[in-house]
């Protein structure tokens, strides 16, 4: 495909990230939990899974995980602070979590587990920086935390759905008029 062809492929998905940044503009009352910095690592997510629905759907399910992985590293470190490990509390919970977390890879649908990993750092990015609305309490946070998470994953899953869609069929179409 010569480069006049060729970039209509990249002006397209310049104007999806576009859309993602109006999209943030416009999220209020319907998309509140969205925040366009997930998406677009979501989006880039989607084509490691290999840019198919089922790796779409592991992508979010790996998310799914590493939220509930997080979750568990800090209820079980708190734990164990709280007994007395104090600075050892954070390794060991991690150790313990990461266990399951790598067993995944064994089970059909949440064996994506790089997703698993970027739902996790993601998710702990949401704890540590993001300021949530009100003030709410730890489990209240846990939940926004979740659903900013999966809220965003999923727009980046259909970002990466209609990218391909569209890529697909102009190539398409660009071979069948240079044959």
């Amino acid at each position: 495909m010569t480069f006049k062809k060729f970039i209509f492929i990249p002006i397209f998905i310049a104007v999806l990230a576009a859309s993602m940044m109006v999209l943030d503009i416009f999220k209020e009352p319907t998309l509140r939990h969205y925040l366009p910095w997930i998406s677009f690592q979501a989006w880039a997510m989607y084509f490691l899974a290999g840019c198919t629905l089922k790796g779409g759907g592991k992508v979010m399910l790996g998310y799914l995980g590493g939220a509930v992985a997080s979750v568990a590293i800090m209820e079980l470190a708190g734990l164990l602070g709280r007994i007395g490990l104090v600075q050892a509390a954070l390794p060991v919970a991690v150790f313990v979590v990461v266990i399951p977390v790598i067993s995944a890879e064994r089970v059909p649908g949440f064996n994506f587990v790089p997703g698993w990993f970027v739902g996790a750092g993601v998710y702990f990015g949401l704890m540590g920086l993001y300021k949530f609305p009100g003030d709410p309490g730890k489990w209240d946070k846990y939940l926004q935390a979740g659903l900013y998470l999966m809220v965003s994953c999923a727009v980046g899953m259909v970002y990466g759905i209609v990218t391909v869609f569209i890529r697909k069929r102009y190539e398409a179409i660009v071979k069948g008029k240079s044959a």
